[in-house]
C-alpha cells in the first residue's frame, strides 16, 4: 500500500463494525476521499475527535483496495466547536458540507476550488461576522459557479438583452420579457442585486440588504441549486425553519 499525505475537511462519517468509522473527506489535492479510521469510536482512540464533521484536518493515509486507511490525523482548525453552540450557524454549515459532497461527484478527482470555497465558507461562519443564511447563500452561488452553473444575473440568460423581467431556474437565471417562460419568478430588483453581491463577495451590500430581499434570495438560490443537483439538500429543511 502506498502512503500519502493531504489536508481536508471532514464532510460526513458512518459507523463501520464495532469501533471503526468510514470518513468522507474533501481533500485539498486528492479531492473527495472515503477512508477507514480504525478504532476511532473507542474512548482510547488517539484521533477520534479529530475526524468529526466540520474539522479541517491534516491526514496521513494508506491507499487501500476499496477504501483508504487513515493512519495519522492532526487538527488544523475544528470549525465544529464554533458552530455547535449556534443553531443557525450549525445548520448552515451542515448544508455546506452536504452541498460540497453532492457537487464533488467522483472520488479522488482534484477539486481544489471546491475545497478552498468550503474552508472559506466554514471560516466565515465560525467567525460570525455575517448572518449565517447570507454566508450559506454566498457559498451556494459560488459553488454553483465553480461547478459551471453560475446563474445569469446581469443580462437575459437566453438572448443577453439587458432588460430583466424575471428569474427562471430552467433558463439559467434572469430573463427578459420576451424570453420569460411560464411560471418564472418575478423577484424584486434588490433581490437580484443581493444575489449579485453574494456571488461577487460584496459583503457591504449584502449586509445592508433588507430581510424581505434576503428571504426571497434564499428561496431562489435554494431552488436553483437543487434543480441543478437534481436532488434536494436535506439539511435545508432545518435551515429554512430559521426566520429570515
Amino acid at each position: 500500500m502506498s502512503l500519502y499525505r493531504d489536508e481536508g475537511v471532514v464532510l460526513r462519517t458512518q459507523k463501520l463494525g464495532e469501533a471503526d468509522r468510514i470518513v468522507t473527506i474533501l481533500a485539498k489535492r486528492t479531492g473527495k476521499v472515503r477512508a477507514v479510521a480504525k478504532g476511532v469510536r473507542r474512548t482510547t482512540s488517539r484521533f477520534g475527535a479529530r475526524l468529526e464533521p466540520f474539522t479541517h484536518v491534516d491526514l496521513q493515509l494508506h491507499t487501500g483496495r476499496t477504501l483508504d486507511v487513515v493512519t495519522q490525523a492532526e487538527t488544523i482548525r475544528p470549525y465544529g466547536e464554533a458552530l455547535a453552540s449556534d443553531y443557525p450557524r450549525y445548520t448552515a454549515g451542515t448544508a455546506m458540507l452536504e452541498t460540497a459532497d453532492r457537487l464533488t461527484h467522483g472520488e479522488k478527482e482534484p477539486a481544489l476550488r471546491h475545497f478552498l470555497l468550503l474552508v472559506g465558507g466554514l471560516r466565515t461562519l465560525a467567525d460570525g461576522l455575517h448572518e449565517p443564511r447570507l454566508v450559506l447563500d454566498a457559498y451556494f452561488l459560488r459553488s454553483l459557479a465553480v461547478a459551471g452553473y453560475a446563474p445569469a444575473l446581469d443580462a437575459c440568460a437566453k438572448c443577453r438583452a439587458p432588460a430583466i423581467r424575471a428569474f427562471a431556474i430552467v433558463s439559467g437565471g434572469v430573463v427578459c420579457g420576451a424570453c420569460r417562460p411560464a411560471g418564472a419568478a418575478v423577484p424584486a430588483i434588490e433581490t437580484i442585486g443581493l444575489m449579485t453581491a453574494l456571488l461577487r463577495g460584496d459583503w457591504a451590500t449584502a449586509d445592508a440588504s433588507e430581510q424581505r430581499h434576503r428571504g426571497e434570495c434564499s428561496g431562489l438560490v435554494a431552488a436553483y441549486l437543487q434543480w441543478h443537483l437534481e436532488h434536494g439538500i436535506r439539511s435545508l429543511r432545518h435551515v429554512e425553519r430559521e426566520p429570515v
